[in-house]
């Protein structure tokens, strides 16, 4: 199974990701981090590809993506 992780307290609520992501799986959190941001979420965790487009847009270097068992 593929995997996004996202560091909250990176993410400044930008919405690159959100918006690259061709499986839909990532959405805003309902809360703010630390900084007064909502970050980024992992909602659909099942759909991931493992493309990895999330991590190569996100210009706070905030996400990481394992495919498989590499995690």
């Amino acid at each position: 199974m593929n995997r996004v992780i996202i560091n909250q307290e990176y993410c400044k609520g930008c919405g690159y990701c959100i918006q690259i992501c061709p499986q839909k799986v990532l959405s805003f959190s309902e809360e703010f981090n630390t900084h007064g941001y909502y970050p980024a979420n992992v909602g659909r965790r099942e759909v991931c590809i493992g493309c990895g487009f999330c991590a190569q847009v996100c210009p706070d270097v905030a996400i990481s993506v394992y495919r498989g068992d590499e995690l």
